[in-house]
């Protein structure tokens, strides 16, 4: 799943079934506009058309369904042609904690072709965007020896929750994932769509999951992609993943002729930077080119490398960057690890974030329940950073079920990149596991070897996407071939460009 974004991301009642339907049965008669109309003309920067912008109040506690109400904002990409289908296709964000409108821009040319014939849906879960946000304080502007000491965060996250406390909506035990699905399902009526197709995406196949559980009548084909399960533990899993990203990549530098060349000591490197830390260093912020001087820890060095290892084109750099920290220049590990720091879509609402993370995963992590053997690089300091932060965070109670994947009621095609450090293979393959327990042809697991975190991204994945969502029948929804994705290469390592000699001749 997507972690913390900006320099912040270096660091990081079981509701009863009565409850539930009541707060939800009397929700729906209240998230009609009062005009009629479920949607107003809107426009959003980095979309050149003209969209469609909603509203609907919610309970913030489906108990209590007279009490509190928050908006739970949408916007639709209305279908390019006049004879639409009358299935949309929702698209779940990641995080936990990204806002799905902010990441519309990014994505819509992904679904260009689905949307031709089909509306297109962006919902800010509860917690993230417009949606009663659980922001904290930003503090990608504050100097890195501040903002990269572990107590500073912790002290930050602290005063966070106890100021999202105080919000209107601040009771953080009424951000589950469980509740966001039921909102969800709200919208689809105040929608009139008798049913829709899911498109989740890193914690977005978590909710995709859940809704699929909630209310699998309602969902016509689910693909997930970046598989995070309920029953996955994240914050042992980091670990766990990361390594085995890491150590591939380690291992494709020592099996390429052009990268094991230039960098023949790349492992004796990387041990040896381990090893010397921590270390006062010297670097310029890798976002206001500043110089700064500060004492980098081993947990440090390491958040800053799993994030480039998310996308095949960073993790490219990663053994130039670490042979040149190795000399003493930081700003390559520090840069890839920002690199994007500066796009909206990336940044996490921590409220929300760690309302799941700690209703959801650290109970289990507590229990020792689907822990994952810590990396041996990484160790187990991202389970020590939740499980601190968590420990005095209000939690929401689930129910048993929620950790459960029924059979799939209609098509489920899942992707996984064999290089995703976050959610590779394993985790999809329990999954599929699961949902093709009562009928082994509902769903499909296509595996993209050298793929990062995020397989429809890639171009021609978008037709495998549309001809599985378009088809027709669930039968000929699956089997889809992406054997187009399925052979592309790793990136070979980045070269620097070598700087000429001074006394060098140049071609005329």
């Amino acid at each position: 799943m997507r972690q913390r974004q900006n320099k912040q991301r270096l660091l990081l009642s079981s509701l009863t079934a009565a409850a539930m339907s009541l707060g939800l049965g009397q929700a729906l008669a209240q998230h009609a506009p009062a005009d009629g109309k479920a949607t107003q003309p809107c426009r959003v920067a980095g979309i050149a058309n003209e969209l469609q912008c909603g509203s609907i109040k919610r309970p913030l506690d489906p108990a209590q369904p007279q009490g509190r109400q928050i908006d739970v904002h949408f916007l639709v990409v209305p279908a390019m042609a006049r004879n639409k289908q009358p299935d949309p296709v929702l698209m779940l964000a990641g995080g936990p904690g990204q806002s799905a409108i902010d990441i519309a821009p990014m994505v819509l040319s992904r679904l260009a072709r689905l949307n031709n014939r089909r509306d297109l849906v962006f919902i800010d879960q509860r917690g993230t965007g417009k949606s009663a946000p659980l922001q904290c304080a930003d503090v990608s502007k504050l100097p890195l020896a501040q903002v990269l000491d572990p107590q500073f965060m912790l002290k930050n996250l602290e005063q966070c929750r106890q100021d999202l406390g105080k919000l209107p909506h601040g009771d953080l035990r009424q951000y589950s994932t469980t509740l966001a699905m039921q909102d969800f399902d709200a919208v689809r009526e105040a929608l009139g769509a008798p049913q829709w197709n899911l498109i989740g995406a890193s914690y977005g196949t978590r909710a995709a999951l859940e809704y699929l559980r909630l209310f699998p009548t309602k969902v016509r084909r689910t693909v997930i992609d970046g598989v995070a399960p309920p029953d996955m533990v994240l914050p042992a899993s980091f670990s766990t993943d990361g390594q085995q990203a890491l150590n591939a990549m380690l291992q494709f530098c020592e099996k390429d002729a052009g990268c094991s060349r230039q960098y023949p000591q790349l492992r004796q490197e990387w041990a040896a930077l381990q090893q010397g830390l921590p270390r006062n260093i010297s670097v310029s912020d890798p976002l206001s080119g500043k110089p700064e001087q500060f004492s980098l820890t081993r947990e440090q060095l390491l958040r800053s490398v799993r994030m480039p290892l998310y996308s095949p084109s960073l993790a490219a750099a990663l053994p130039a960057a670490i042979h040149a920290a190795a000399g003493g220049r930081w700003e390559g590990l520090l840069g890839l690890s920002g690199a994007m720091a500066s796009n909206k879509g990336m940044r996490l609402a921590e409220g929300m974030h760690f309302s799941v993370v700690c209703a959801e995963d650290v109970p289990r992590l507590e229990a020792g329940l689907g822990k994952d053997a810590p990396g041996s690089d990484f160790g187990d300091s991202d389970a020590k950073l939740y499980t601190q932060v968590c420990k005095h965070w209000p939690r929401a109670q689930l129910a048993p079920e929620f950790f459960s994947i029924p059979p799939a009621p209609s098509p489920v095609l899942l992707l996984s990149g064999g290089a995703d450090p976050a959610t590779p293979p394993r985790h999809g393959e329990r999954a599929a596991k699961a949902l093709a327990a009562k009928n082994p042809a509902i769903a499909q697991h296509i595996v993209v070897p050298e793929a990062g975190h995020g397989v429809s991204s890639i171009v021609c994945m978008r037709d495998v996407l549309f001809r599985f969502i378009d088809s027709k029948t669930d039968a000929a929804a699956l089997p889809q071939d992406a054997g187009c994705a399925s052979k592309i290469p790793r990136p070979t390592a980045f070269m620097p460009v070598q700087s000429a000699p001074a006394n060098a001749k140049v071609a005329p």
